[in-house]
């Protein structure tokens, strides 16, 4: 079978999962650049470019990062926010959608989410998925390959995403302040950020730090 390369849409209504296309997920040290397996240490500079280049950059964090709350997931937490001010990128929490019992809300934790509506509304040209379930990561992911231009980075804990552009795998602390040092010393080099400016708000327990901007 020959290779099939997982890149940014819209490519079509229904696109097929890079699993059944002959795509196989990363070993240990090692990452996927577009379906074809890459030392871990190319995807960080192969990722650190394209988020430098994106006019839109944006991480997705997820509910591993923010609902399920330790000090494990409180140092990741930080460590995407430094990531995120270092561009800088938007953040874009994704909803908590595990099912609450006893009581379910299907219309809310049943139902796919859309993340190809947040992409076409933000006009997010790059995005990073953190902290997402597998499970909802692959839905999503196809979704946007599907009907939006947006570059798919997934940090995946667990064997990484197939149906992303880019994938990481083993995804702790520390990959995320490599991928991190890898934008600061593409900076240092020379390489300039492309990303629009924008406000960000803040918010604390009383309400607005930083108001937001219309």
């Amino acid at each position: 079978m020959s290779h099939y390369e997982v890149k940014a849409g819209p490519e079509a209504f229904l696109p097929p999962a890079a699993a059944t296309m002959g795509n196989v997920l990363p070993d240990p040290g090692e990452a996927h650049i577009g379906g074809k397996i890459v030392p871990e240490e190319e995807a960080y500079e192969h990722a650190a470019r394209k988020i430098l280049g994106a006019k839109v950059p944006t991480i997705f964090p997820g509910p591993l990062v923010l609902w399920k709350w330790n000090d494990h997931v409180a140092a990741k937490a930080t460590a995407i926010r430094e990531l995120a001010n270092e561009v800088p990128m938007r953040l874009i929490p994704m909803a908590d959608y595990r099912p609450k019992y006893p009581k379910i809300d299907a219309a809310v934790e049943i139902n796919p989410n859309h993340p190809n509506l947040t992409i076409w509304h933000n006009k997010i040209d790059v995005c990073i998925f953190i902290g997402v379930h597998c499970h909802q990561a692959n839905l999503a992911l196809k979704m946007i390959r599907a009907s939006t231009s947006c570059y798919t980075m997934a940090m995946c804990a667990m064997a990484g995403h197939e149906d992303a552009c880019l994938s990481f795998r083993d995804a702790d602390l520390e990959k995320i302040q490599r991928l991190t040092a890898a934008i600061k010393k593409l900076k240092a080099e020379g390489v300039e950020v492309q990303a629009n400016s924008f406000t960000q708000f803040q918010m604390d327990r009383s309400g607005f730090v930083v108001e937001p901007v219309n």
